[in-house]
């Protein structure tokens, strides 16, 4: 066992295999300024180490899913926000993970990296590099939807 997050969880020392209980819900924020351009975070973190991609993370324990993705929001960007709607829930089979994906505005905050990011900033639309996740293209499409 080892503390991670303040949480204690399984861990292999040898390969540093953390052992999250299955299902994982996994919250994303697609936040858009004044000039709807999107925040991505460069990834400091596996998986997608080096890539761009929607500030995201963990739920924790006990934690709201709404109050989990102002939490993961403000740790990966030093941003503020207020949650918005509810963009969708996505999930593959043979995968333990279920995303929740809000939108969101920015209320405070200047835009900094948090550890778990190597950059942070706003692109335009027609202007936003490959992501790395499964659902990113659906994300997207829906966000566009229904904003």
């Amino acid at each position: 066992m080892k503390d991670i997050d303040g949480v204690p969880r399984q861990y292999c020392e040898n390969c540093e295999f953390v052992d999250f209980i299955d299902p994982k819900v996994v919250v994303v924020a697609i936040v858009a300024n004044e000039k709807d351009e999107l925040l991505l975070i460069k990834r400091n973190i596996e998986p997608a180490l080096g890539q761009w991609a929607f500030p995201s993370g963990y739920v924790d324990s006990r934690e709201a899913v709404e109050d989990a993705v102002v939490r993961e929001t403000k740790e990966e960007t030093n941003l503020d926000i207020a949650v918005k709607k509810l963009i969708g829930v996505y999930s593959n089979t043979g995968n333990p993970i279920i995303l929740i994906v809000y939108s969101a505005t920015k209320t405070g905050g200047n835009l900094l990296p948090g550890p778990e990011s190597q950059q942070v900033r706003w692109f335009k639309l027609d202007d936003l590099p490959k992501l790395p996740f499964p659902h990113d293209n659906q994300i997207i499409d829906d966000w566009s939807r229904l904003h």
